[in-house]
C-alpha cells in the first residue's frame, strides 16, 4: 500500500493546512487519497476528508490495539492510490515516555515513511541541527523528505535549500511561502468545522493550488510507493450483526452538529440502523424515526438560531419524554439542556435534561478518559460481549450546572472529568447523554448495542417517559 506520514517538529507548524492542501492537490490531480487521522479528532478529518473526497478515519493507540490500526488502514485505504495519515503535535510528542503512543509510533507500526513540516519562520542555520537530531533520535523512523512552511520569500527559501543540502540528506520536498490564502480560522478546539465554514470547497481548492505550485507531488508520491507491504487484513470489515427489525436512527447534521466518526456511522448501519440525517437549524420537525443520535459539535455558536427552532425543539422533547430512545455526546448533551449561556447571552435549548449548561475559558474536561459501566447503563450487551473498562475521549468548555432531582448515571468516570468528575452518561427516559466521545472500536461495540435498545423498545412498542427496556435473557446487562 501507497502511504506516508505528515508529521512535524512542533504542534502549530501548519501540518493540518499542508496535509489538507496535499490531499486536495493530488486528488485534483488525478489521484485516489485516503486520508487518516492520528489520535481522537473531528475537525482536522472532516476537512481531510472534504479535501480528498474519501471519508477520513483515526487511528488511536488508546482506543485501538496495534493490530486493529494496521487493520483500519488496510482495509480504509482499499481503492486508493495512496494513503495520507496526518498526526497530531510533534513528531516524538506523546503521553507516554517510551513515545510508544507517539507519531513516530505509529510511523513506524505502520513502516510509513515521514514528511516532517517545518514551520521555518525566523530560521537559517539552525534548521540543520534540528532535523539532523530528529534523524539522530530514532534512527528506526524514516525521515523522508521536509516541507519548508511560512517561509519569509525566495531568498529566505534559497538559504534554507542551501544549509539543508550542505550539513543533511534529507530532500526538501516543498517550500511554501506565508499566504493569507492558506490561513482557516480557529477556535478553542482548533480549526472551524468544515461544515461551518461557509467557503470550506473554495477555501481546500486554493490551499490544493498553492500545494500544487510549492510541494514536488510526483517526488511525495515516489516516497509513499517506497513503503514496504503490510499483511492484509482478514476481513472487509466487522461482520454484519444478526438480522433484525430495520432501526431508522434520525442524526441531527449541520453547522452545529457534526463530530461523527465514519467507523461508527457505518457500525450502525451494519447493526441494521438505516441514517437518516436531519437539520437542527433548518428542519422544523423531525424525519419519522425510531431513534436519535445528536453528536458533538459547536452549538454555543448557533444557539440563538438554536433557540429559533422553537418547534423542533419541543418535539425533540416530547418524544425523548415520551420514551424515544436517545443518545447525546457532548454538543448533543448541550442542546438537551435547559438553556445554553455563553459571553453574556442565555438561549433555551429543548429543556430534557433539567440542568443548564455554561461555557468557561478554560477546559472543564480535555483528553483521554476511562468509564466503567454501572448498573444502570441501559444498553444491553450480546452474551459474550467483553465488559470492563470503556476508553474514550473528552474535550468541553461548558459544565452541565444545577442539575435537579436525584440523578442516575451509566458510567463512573475513572479517569477524565465527564459531567462532575465522578459521573458521565446522564440517563432521562431512554436517552444517555454524557460528555465522553465513545468510538465503536474492537473493546466497545457501543453502536451494536444501541441498535439493540431501540429495537427492543420499538418491539415492545413503550412510549411511555421512564419505562426501560428489559434485556433479553440472553443479552445481560452492562
Amino acid at each position: 500500500m501507497t502511504r506516508l506520514l505528515v508529521s512535524a517538529a512542533h504542534k502549530s507548524s501548519g501540518k493540518t493546512t499542508v496535509s489538507v492542501g496535499l490531499c486536495a492537490a493530488l486528488t485534483a490531480s488525478g489521484h485516489v487519497v485516503q486520508p487518516f487521522k492520528k489520535g481522537p479528532d473531528y475537525i482536522d478529518p472532516m476537512w481531510l476528508g472534504r479535501a480528498s473526497g474519501r471519508p477520513c478515519h483515526n487511528l488511536d493507540f488508546y482506543t485501538m490495539g496495534r493490530d486493529e490500526i494496521l487493520a483500519t488502514l488496510t482495509r480504509r485505504a482499499r481503492g486508493a492510490d495512496i494513503a495520507l495519515i496526518e498526526g497530531n503535535k510533534g513528531l516524538y510528542d506523546g503521553l507516554d515516555l517510551d513515545g510508544s503512543n507517539s507519531n513516530a509510533a505509529l510511523a513506524a507500526l505502520t513502516s510509513a515513511p515521514v514528511v516532517l513540516v517545518i514551520d521555518a519562520r525566523g530560521m537559517t542555520r539552525g534548521i540543520a541541527p534540528l532535523i539532523l537530531g530528529y534523524q539522530a533520535f530514532d534512527r528506526s523512523i524514516r525521515i523522508a523528505g521536509v516541507i519548508l512552511n511560512r517561509l519569509g520569500g525566495r531568498r529566505h527559501e534559497s538559504k534554507l535549500r542551501a544549509v539543508i543540502a550542505h550539513y543533511t540528506d534529507v530532500p526538501v520536498l516543498g517550500a511554501i511561502a506565508e499566504d493569507p490564502a492558506l490561513e482557516v480560522v480557529e477556535r478553542h478546539l482548533g480549526l472551524i468545522p468544515s461544515s461551518e465554514h461557509g467557503d470550506a470547497n473554495h477555501r481546500i481548492a486554493a490551499i490544493g493550488r498553492v500545494v500544487a505550485a510549492q510541494v514536488d507531488l510526483e517526488r511525495l508520491v515516489q516516497i509513499a510507493r517506497s513503503a514496504p507491504p503490510l499483511p492484509p487484513a482478514a476481513d472487509d470489515d466487522p461482520p454484519q450483526v444478526a438480522a433484525g427489525a430495520r432501526v431508522r436512527i434520525g442524526i441531527a447534521r449541520d453547522a452545529a452538529f457534526g463530530f461523527y466518526y465514519p467507523g461508527d456511522l457505518d457500525a450502525l448501519r451494519r447493526a441494521g440502523a438505516e441514517l437518516v440525517f436531519f437539520d437542527t437549524l433548518r428542519d422544523s420537525q423531525l424525519p419519522p424515526i425510531d431513534a436519535l443520535f445528536i453528536g458533538g459539535g459547536f452549538p454555543e455558536t448557533s444557539m440563538e438560531a438554536l433557540e429559533a427552532n422553537r418547534g423542533l425543539r419541543a418535539q425533540i422533547r416530547a418524544r425523548i419524554e415520551a420514551g424515544l430512545p436517545a443518545y447525546a455526546e457532548c454538543g448533543g448533551l448541550m442542546y438537551l439542556s435547559r438553556s445554553l449561556s455563553w459571553n453574556g447571552r442565555r438561549c433555551e435549548m429543548a429543556g430534557v435534561i433539567p440542568g443548564d449548561v455554561v461555557m468557561h475559558e478554560r477546559p472543564q474536561g480535555r483528553g483521554y478518559v476511562r468509564l466503567e459501566e454501572t448498573a444502570e447503563a441501559p444498553w444491553p450487551r450480546a452474551a459474550g460481549a467483553p465488559g470492563g473498562e470503556i476508553r474514550a475521549h473528552e474535550f468541553h468548555y461548558s459544565s452541565l450546572d444545577g442539575l435537579e432531582g436525584a440523578q442516575r448515571f451509566a458510567y463512573r468516570v475513572l479517569r477524565g472529568h465527564g459531567i462532575d468528575g465522578r459521573h458521565d452518561g446522564l440517563i432521562l427516559h431512554n436517552l444517555l447523554a454524557c460528555y465522553a466521545h465513545l468510538r465503536d472500536v474492537e473493546g466497545n461495540r457501543w453502536a451494536e448495542r444501541f441498535v439493540r435498545f431501540a429495537r427492543e423498545c420499538s418491539r415492545a412498542g413503550r412510549a411511555s417517559p421512564g419505562d426501560a427496556p428489559a434485556p433479553p435473557a440472553s443479552q445481560p446487562q452492562g
